[in-house]
Order: structure tokens, then sequence, then C-alpha cells
């Protein structure tokens, strides 16, 4: 990769103001005179509003405002949220209640925003909330995935928000009908939190005119439009920042109600207000993911090649539409529905219920994690019921590499790949061949021993244009602004090392500009496996217009015509003259001569196609009968992520989603009682994995580079997760399977575990 990158493992400069306690996060930098806000909640998950009396709290020591619904109405402020929708099979639109950024008349679930209280002190506020009277009558909650139930909204009395297909019905049902084999599978994918490092948060400022919010996101421009929309300002009175941002896996991707009404506090009270989520209200108020239910059928013909695949899924909605799920959980899980095999016959049906609970928007992988863990546990029950190796029956469906560019059933086209030998890798990386051997060994101390396999491809999603701008800067150094937005990624390393290697600008002199609407006027920010992918090709594209322009400039300089001059990523030069000038000199000689004009650099461009990072992963559990711990021992992961701008970072990046993969299928479980309480409400309740539950992972690059975009890069930023759950959960299972359990979900928790080895017992009890 010696155009597009020198691929060495750099470390990540931005490590040590985080480790040294020196990030610049929102509660680190908002105002201090900054007045603190507090939100006051819904108690119960469904419930008419007969009273709510904010008189005596408005009163209260050191309050400055009290906010209602009312209060927003009277000041003409447009209380609906933007939501996204889908089309039902039958054309028709799906569902699209109003989502109000305070409760209107109703109360949907446990945590919903009814009042938003603005003092002096964060106690204030939070005395005042008190005092507040709430009076309601009690409606019965919805929690389960079905049509029917006590309507949330008055204009969807059955509770289902969409009905959506994509596929050839017909012929897949024939396919079935003709099938040698048939085999099915009910998956269950648990809901989980996000439980970033930093809790959502932000702080507005209001100067007469325009309002300024500072926040955790993923970048700036959505919440600015939402902002802007909710306060009935125009845009170029709404400015949005993103400092350093502790964690996002999507979910800071979205607006929510609190941006607005700080903003709108901050224009009432004439002074700046900051408000930040403690863990419980995050718990309660973050869009939560997975959520889902599907049933899962493959047909094969006598010689075990897949023929059809189909998959009704009904997912959870939560109490509204929110800004990306429906698409999210419908269109975006198609993407990659049929995973790495070679199968044209597919039909995907997605039904979304609302339900008492927060909004859920898949996140950790936006939809590729639910599809791939479906279809690779389905993999592994059919190399079960049809008696073959699950190596061999993967291969003999893969899609092969003399079939690339491929078009899926589902209209995405693959542009390379070669499953066979990353698969092939795995198993030597991961000594595939030696696992009976271990399994034996376990065996002899009253263990139990499984492998699970999980080949996952993905696709980078998101906007696929981006722009960068390049500024050379009086004191000799070069600032880069992006559009994308890092929550710990290490974007400042990359982004400012990949133009280094374009430039030959020392990498310590390259300042990274994001998240600020003020400097950057458009962007996609982060999500979907895409920034560094995007951001680096429109980095390219600025580099190009760089050279151009400078070459151009040094026409006269060198007097060479500018078509002779050659940048070797390094310097310019040509035949004939003696000078050879780096960027940087360049830039000097230009300002010397008054080219205040080649100071500033800046290209927008367009991917012309998605990538596909695509990998396998193995995974090996010993379970405690006697305990039902399940431990995971060995982790192996081989990924095609293309060309690599830096392995090191890439690594991490696998190695966070592993573990966050692992989180989900032992430990992690949102859990509502029947009227919609949320029981799993703090980390006492709710168990993030810990460092004993995450084995070393074993990290191989083996790149087929992608054609898809000039540097053969293909993203990597959730494929550890998007591979975890299914590995693992394979693995749960297959260590199972000898003690008769035919069926285990995530997550393997000791009591599930122990109670699926103990259900006889159970039963006879």
């Amino acid at each position: 990769m010696e155009k597009f990158g020198k691929s060495q493992p750099v470390k990540r400069v931005e490590d040590l103001r985080f480790l040294t306690g020196h990030g610049r996060y929102v509660d680190d930098i908002a105002p201090q005179n900054a007045l603190r806000a507090f939100v006051f909640r819904a108690p119960v998950a469904h419930a008419e509003i007969t009273e709510l009396d904010v008189s005596d709290a408005r009163g209260a020591p050191g309050v400055h405002a009290v906010l209602t619904v009312e209060d927003l109405e009277a000041a003409g402020m447009n209380l609906n949220m933007y939501a996204a929708t889908v089309k039902n099979r039958d054309g028709s639109p799906g569902a699209n209640p109003d989502r109000p950024l305070l409760a209107k008349r109703k109360m949907r679930f446990v945590g919903e925003p009814v009042a938003f209280i603005v003092a002096d002190t964060l106690d204030q506020a939070r005395d005042a909330a008190e005092l507040i009277v709430l009076e309601y009558e009690d409606l019965p909650a919805k929690m389960d995935l079905a049509i029917g139930g006590a309507p949330m909204h008055d204009d969807v009395p059955d509770n289902r928000g969409f009905d959506w297909g994509m596929g050839d019905e017909a012929a897949t049902d024939a396919a079935f009908k003709a099938a040698a084999r048939t085999v099915s599978l009910e998956v269950g994918d648990n809901r989980i939190l996000v439980s970033s490092l930093e809790p959502r948060g932000c702080y507005a400022e209001w100067d007469g005119e325009r309002v300024h919010v500072s926040l955790g996101g993923q970048g700036v421009w959505a919440h600015k439009d939402a902002i802007a929309t909710a306060l009935g300002l125009d845009k170029e009175n709404v400015r949005v920042t993103n400092p350093d941002v502790g964690g996002g896996f999507g979910m800071k991707g979205f607006p929510y109600p609190e941006y607005s009404l700080a903003a709108h506090a901050a224009r009432v009270t004439g002074h700046p207000v900051r408000w930040m989520s403690d863990r419980t209200e995050a718990m309660l108020t973050d869009n939560a993911g997975r959520d889902l239910t599907s049933l899962a059928e493959l047909a094969f013909d006598d010689t075990n090649k897949i023929t059809a695949y189909r998959v009704h899924t009904r997912c959870n909605l939560g109490a509204y539409n929110s800004h990306f799920g429906q698409f999210i959980q419908s269109q975006l899980f198609s993407r990659v529905l049929m995973g790495v095999y070679d199968v044209q016959n597919t039909y995907l049906r997605v039904e979304g219920f609302y339900t008492n609970t927060t909004y859920v928007d898949a996140y950790r992988g936006a939809g590729r994690p639910e599809a791939i863990y479906v279809l690779e546990r389905l993999m592994d029950r059919a190399a079960r019921e049809l008696g073959v190796d699950p190596t061999e029956l993967r291969r003999r469906n893969f899609i092969k590499a003399d079939q690339f560019p491929y078009k899926t059933s589902t209209g995405e086209t693959y542009d390379v790949g070669d499953f066979d030998k990353l698969l092939s890798r795995t198993l030597q990386e991961a000594d595939f061949a030696g696992f009976e051997h271990r399994k034996q060994s376990d065996a002899n101390k009253g263990l139990l021993r499984g492998v699970g396999l999980c080949y996952y491809i993905e696709s980078i999603l998101g906007d696929p244009s981006e722009g960068a701008k390049v500024t050379f800067n009086e004191d000799g150094t070069v600032t880069i602004y992006v559009g994308t937005q890092s929550t710990g990624q290490g974007h400042e390393t990359v982004f400012a090392t990949f133009l280094s290697d374009q430039t030959g600008i020392p990498a310590d002199k390259i300042t990274v500009v994001q998240g600020d609407s003020d400097l950057i006027a458009q962007g996609g920010g982060t999500g979907g496996s895409r920034s560094v992918t995007v951001q680096n090709n429109a980095t390219l594209a600025t580099v190009s217009q760089m050279t151009e322009s400078f070459s151009a400039f040094l026409a006269d300089e060198m007097d060479v015509p500018a078509s002779e001059i050659s940048f070797d990523d390094e310097r310019f030069r040509a035949d004939g003259s003696n000078l050879t000038p780096t960027m940087l000199e360049v830039a000097e000689m230009a300002r010397a001569k008054g080219r205040d004009d080649l100071m500033v650099h800046e290209a927008r461009v367009t991917l012309p196609a998605r990538s596909f990072p695509n990998g396998c992963h193995v995974s090996e559990v010993v379970v405690d009968p006697d305990t039902g711990v399940v431990t995971v021992e060995r982790y192996t992961v081989v990924d095609d992520f293309g060309n690599l701008i830096n392995p090191m970072l890439a690594e991490g990046q696998v190695h966070g989603g592993v573990a966050q993969g692992i989180g989900q299928a032992l430990t992690e479980h949102v859990v509502f009682d029947e009227d919609g309480q949320l029981l799993t409400a703090s980390f006492m309740d709710y168990a993030l994995p810990r460092a004993d539950d995450v084995p070393t992972i074993s990290f191989t690059s083996e790149p087929v580079p992608s054609t898809a975009n000039i540097m053969g890069m293909k993203g990597c930023g959730e494929a550890g997760t998007v591979g975890a759950l299914a590995a693992v959960a394979n693995a749960v299972q297959d260590a199972l399977w000898e003690r008769g359990v035919r069926q285990a979900d995530m997550p393997f928790t000791p009591h599930k575990v122990w109670e699926l080895l103990n259900s006889e017992v159970l039963a006879a009890e």
C-alpha cells in the first residue's frame, strides 16, 4: 500500500491526554456560571396525565424555569421530533405517531421527559422536582412483540409500526416446497444497553440571536438540524459542537429531547444551561439495541447446497419511531441478509411493534450483527441436522472467489472476497485440529468444551460523501477539517498520519479539527464503519487539488511547465530544475508572494460504491455443568478489512467489538417487569463484561483489497461484534448439545445455563 498509506502501527497521539485525565468532555468545558438542568421523568410506563402542576416547583429556591409541554407550545416550538418510517409490504405507509419533546397528554415509557427544570444548582433542581404534582390514570403496559394490547398511539390501534418485506416471496416458497431438506430455528437477540463511558450531556448558550449547543455526539449536523427545527431558528443561527466524546456506538448519533430543551431553556433564562445524564437516567432513556426475535429457515438440495433462505423477524421499536430504528431493523438488516453464501431465493419479513419502553435503535453494528447472528446460528443448526461438518457446509455454499463482483438477492453487489481462503487461515490460527484433544482433556475434569464458528460480512453504511479542508497556517503548521467525529477510535492519529503519508508534512505539525458546525459546513458524522474510508477518500481528493494548485504556482518558480512537475508524496520535482520543495516549503513560498488563496484547499467527493468487510471468528468455551458458568477460553479472528491504514488501531477496534459481543452473549440483558419498570437500571443489575470474561484475542489480517474505493479499504468499526455473537453462542450450543440441550439463547448466564442442563430435574420437581 505504498501510495495510499504506509500501514504502520502508529500509537495514538490522543491517548496521552486521555490517559492522564486531560480529556475535554462536555462536563469538563461547560461554563462555570451555567445553570443546571434536571429532567422530571415519567414514573410509569403507560398512563394518561390528568394533572401536572409545577407552580410550587417554579417558586422553589434557585429555580429559574420549569418547562412543560404547554410552555413549549406557547413559545411556538415544534414539539414533534423527526422519526424514520418504512412502507408496509402492501406499499402503504408505516405508522408515524408524533414523538413530543415533553410528554403530551400521555406517558409512554418509564423515563419519558415530562418537565425540564433549570436552577442555580443541580440539588436545587432536584429538590424542585419533588414539588411537582403529577396525577395520572394508569393504562395497561404493552410489553410483547405482537399485535394488540392497549393502544399506545391513537393513530396506531394495533401497536404495529410496520410490516415490511423484501425479496421474491413466491420463488422462495417454491424453493422450500421443492427442497430435499429444510432446517428452521427461532433465534432470540436480547435487548442491550449502550453503557458508553461518558453518559449523554450538553450545555447551551444563547447570545440573543444564535444558540450554541455543545454535546457528546457522533457528528454535529443531525443535531443542528433537529435543534433548529425545534426552536424555529434558521440553521445559520444554530451552532453545534462535539468536544471529546467518551464512546458513541451509534447511540450518540441521534437527536434527543434534552438538547433542544437545554437550548430553549438558555433562550428563556438568558443564561448558559448545562445538563448531564446520570447512569440510571441513561439506562432509562438512551436508545437501546437489538431486542428482536427471528424465525429463520433454510432449504437445501440433496447435495447440501442452500436453495432458499426465509426470515420472519419481530422487532421492538420502543414507544415511538426513532430516528433510524425502523430503517436499520429492516433495510440495513437486508444488506447482509445472505451473508457470504451463494443463494438467490430469499425473502425477509420484518414486523416492528411499539412497546412501553424507550426507543430502540440497533447499535454496535446497526443491523449487521442481527442479520449475521440469525444466519450463522441457523447454519450451525443446519450442520447438526444434516450431519455434516460445519466448516464444510459453509465452504460448499460460499460465494466463490471467481464469482465476484457478486450481486446478492437483496440487490447489494459485493465487489471482492475470498471467503474460503480466510476460513482456512482461521482454522489454522485457531488450531482447530487440536480442539478434540482440548475437549477430551476438559471432559476428564468434568467440564464441557464447545467450539463455535461464525463467518460474517458487513457493509459500510451512512453517507458515502464526505469533505476535507486543509489550511496552511502562518506558524508552519497545518490543520485538516474533517466531517466525521471520533468517539474514541483514534481519528486524530489516523487522519493526521494519512495526510502526512500523502504529503510528506510531518504528522506532529498536523492538527485535526472535527465537530464544529461553524467551522465545517457539511459532514456525515461517524457511524456504520464509514469514517476512515470516506474521510480519507476526501483527503485524497483534497491532496490532489493541493498538488495541482501548488504545481501551477511552482511553474514560474521552477521555470518549467506545470505538467512537467511531479510530486512524490514528499517533494515536488522537475527535470531541469534544482528546486525540490516540500509541501510546507511551497506554502511558505506562496505566502511570501501574497498568494493567500493557496493557503486553503478543500474537496468533497462521493465513494462510487460500498465496501464489504468480512472475516471469520472461532470461539472456544468451557462450561462448568455444576455451576453453569461459561468461560470463553480461546478466541481467534481473521479479518479482511482490505488495505489497513494503521493495523494496531484496527486490531484494537476488533478487540473492543469482540468484548462487546462476549458481553451480550454471556452477561448483558435488559429486563423489564410486566408493568414496564426497568429492573436492570444500574450496574448492580446490568452486567457489563469484566476483564476475566474476555480472553486473549488473536487477530490476523488477510486482506483482499476492495475495488470500491481507490484506497482498497473496507472499514472495520463494528466487525468484532458482528462476528462475536454467533461465534460464542454456537460454541455454547456445541458444549451443551451432548447433554441434550437443543435450544440455547443469549445471554448465557450461569443461572440460565444451569437450568438448561438441569431441565429434566427441574421438570420432575
